[in-house]
């Protein structure tokens, strides 16, 4: 296949995959106690768009079907979208950098960083009289981004990081922060249960303003990791080879850590902690598709935002009218999926 044809196939690949989050947002939306049909909803979407709206018809529906639509549902649908892809595209540049497919956004301790950081906030209401709603996601961005800092400097000899290192710094920040949390959690008695459903993930209660709080940080992240797609492919080819070709390969690592733990912190600070999508989807993707990040990059995204939705919307239906924190789904998807990969084929 020439490279003219290995682009078309990645733009149709990628085509697809928004197709795909496209329609999953719509059926997504339609699941609640009131029953909004798919035609409904996605009418009622097209509506909403620029230009395109005012040649739609509207339907003979009521008007609660427009609240419920904008106001109940779709930022919810939309937040899993965003976490999703954020905790996917996470996953894609660790794995790269450290090229270890067990890598995630959680092994350099982000996840455990954020948890503390929202237990401390939740337990001692630390910022909520300024903060208010917002003083829980502060905190547990500035709990993963202060660990991922930590660990990277940690890590470093002289001018250098060693990627091995900063692995193993990672799992033992990680270790020691979850104990920690623990700790913080037993002192703070009778208000476990909110923190015990948070380090679950999940988004229940969320609305508008938490897609507010997370879409400026994703976006940056995804600018920053798309730019530099193309030098995290040459350091695939060994650091020494990428400082022949002109990579400044201590940079691009500062860079792209720090495009990770952006993407990574933020998701985990509206949603808490949802375990194995950084893990399962890169891994997936790449299997499918190959270890080019300009693809791998976008592809991941689109499918991580895509599982995480319909994750979401099987943790409120699964149980009903009880809703099951989306992390546990996650894991009972991702732990199966995952070796049922590496049985049929194994990583190179």
């Amino acid at each position: 296949m020439n490279a003219y044809d290995k682009v078309w196939r990645w733009k149709a690949l990628v085509g697809i995959l928004v197709l795909v989050l496209g329609l999953t947002v719509v059926f997504c939306t339609t699941i609640g106690p009131a029953p909004v049909g798919f035609v409904e909803v996605l009418t009622i979407l097209l509506r909403k768009l620029p230009w395109l709206g005012d040649f739609v018809p509207r339907g003979d529906w009521p008007e609660s079907y427009e609240t419920i639509v904008f106001q109940m549902r779709l930022a919810r649908v939309i937040l899993a979208v965003l976490v999703g892809a954020g905790l996917a595209a996470s996953g894609v540049v660790l794995q790269g950098l450290l090229q270890n497919p067990m890598a995630d956004p959680y092994i350099l301790g982000i996840s455990s960083g954020a948890a503390l950081g929202a237990t401390v906030a939740m337990l001692f209401n630390i910022g909520s009289q300024v903060l208010g709603m917002y003083a829980v996601p502060l905190c547990a961005f500035l709990g993963g981004v202060i660990t991922t800092f930590s660990v990277y400097n940690l890590s470093r000899t002289g001018n250098r990081v060693s990627m091995p290192t900063l692995l193993l710094a990672g799992i033992a920040m990680g270790a020691l922060l979850s104990s920690v949390t623990s700790y913080v959690m037993i002192m703070g008695g009778r208000d476990i249960h909110q923190v015990v459903f948070w380090i679950m993930g999940g988004f229940s209660g969320r609305g508008w303003e938490h897609v507010r709080v997370l879409l400026p940080y994703v976006i940056t992240g995804f600018v920053v990791i798309y730019f530099y797609a193309q030098k995290l492919n040459v350091i695939l080819m060994g650091e020494e080879q990428a400082q022949h070709l002109g990579v400044d390969v201590e940079r691009l690592k500062q860079i792209m850590l720090g495009a990770a733990t952006l993407s990574a912190a933020a998701a985990v600070a509206v949603s808490g902690i949802i375990g194995f999508v950084g893990l399962i989807i890169p891994h997936a993707v790449r299997l499918l598709i190959g270890p080019d990040h300009r693809v791998l990059f976008p592809a991941s995204a689109l499918v991580g935002a895509i599982f995480l939705t319909l994750a979401d919307a099987l943790a409120r239906v699964a149980a009903a009218p009880q809703e099951i924190p989306v992390g546990i789904i996650t894991a009972l998807c991702g732990g199966p999926f995952f070796i049922y990969l590496l049985r049929k084929r194994p990583y190179h």
